[in-house]
């Protein structure tokens, strides 16, 4: 996907290099922590039968795969390599073996790929959704990629079940937070100096793809860009690789909870028009939440 000498491999339905007038949308799917971009994969595929949408939607898993600081990926020759524990691939930061290269960059050129009438002269809808450490990449992708109002084609966010959100100044939700939060400045920041450093808050941003970018810049992106907060009705337990980082925990006891009062924050003190959307009896899992009557008319819009 990208000039050589670095690569990025990508789960597709379709070509990216062949005429195909047929596709009409493109949903790009954004693994998880675990780097199962082939799990990814077969889910969002999976949605896609259920929508009836395969003839006409090219679907994308990208890979931010890594062999470094633990992780054992295999990866191709020239392929790019990612941190391994996700905090920097989640967050637009740089690759390990390509320090120039972030995570957010190679998202760009996909949607760039996709936009082009050359191959995909009917595309009118592009939805970039992402689960757990996917659905922190999109939140802070929405908020941050310099593509979105360049490219004449619609697109939207999904942001499913993630530990935590990029917040956009100091206030943070009461206890128990959830959608019968209020905001106040944040009481403990003495004992939680992190909370609001990025990628939980604007601060600090002193490298990677938002480094460049004003705080101002990011929260009218934010606000303005049509984005569906996905939350699973029972993921309400610390499982899955869940934050409990006090960063974190200042934005709610539980991945629900954060979700709720993270649309209400921005909805209510941005003027964003955020939807936020939870999927009964779904807890932290991708396979239930994307394949939802609820999520497909989210994932393959109209």
């Amino acid at each position: 996907m990208l000039d050589a000498p670095a690569r990025s491999l990508i789960y597709r339905t379709y070509s990216l290099d062949t005429v195909n007038p047929q596709i009409t949308r493109a949903l790009v799917m954004v693994h998880g922590a675990g780097r199962d971009a082939d799990n990814y994969f077969r889910t969002a595929v999976a949605a896609a039968f259920l929508a009836g949408a395969l003839d006409d939607t090219l679907v994308i898993a990208p890979r931010f795969a890594s062999n470094a600081n633990g992780c054992r990926d295999t990866l191709a020759a020239d392929e790019v390599s990612w941190s391994c524990n996700g905090d920097s691939w989640r967050s637009g930061g740089a690759s390990m073996s390509n320090p120039r290269l972030t995570s957010y960059d190679l998202t760009d050129t996909i949607l760039r790929k996709l936009a082009s009438k050359d191959n995909f002269p009917n595309l009118k809808a592009i939805v970039v959704a992402g689960h757990s450490a996917g659905g922190q990449f999109v939140n802070r992708y929405e908020m941050a990629n310099r593509v979105h109002d360049s490219l004449g084609i619609a697109i939207s966010y999904v942001v499913s079940n993630p530990s935590s959100y990029a917040y956009l100044d100091a206030m943070r939700p009461t206890p128990p937070a959830g959608d019968a939060a209020e905001f106040r400045p944040f009481n403990d920041s003495r004992n939680c100096t992190t909370f609001d450093r990025w990628p939980y808050g604007l601060n600090g941003r002193t490298s990677g793809y938002t480094a460049k970018e004003s705080d101002d810049q990011l929260k009218k992106q934010l606000a303005a860009r049509p984005t569906t907060y996905l939350l699973g009705e029972i993921d309400i337990l610390p499982l899955g690789g869940f934050d409990g980082s006090c960063p974190a925990m200042a934005q709610g006891p539980t991945r629900l909870a954060r979700g709720q009062a993270f649309g209400k924050y921005v909805n209510q003190r941005f003027g964003a028009h955020h939807a936020v959307t939870v999927v009964t009896l779904c807890g932290h899992n991708a396979r239930c939440m994307f394949t939802a009557d609820a999520a497909l008319p989210l994932l393959f819009p109209k």
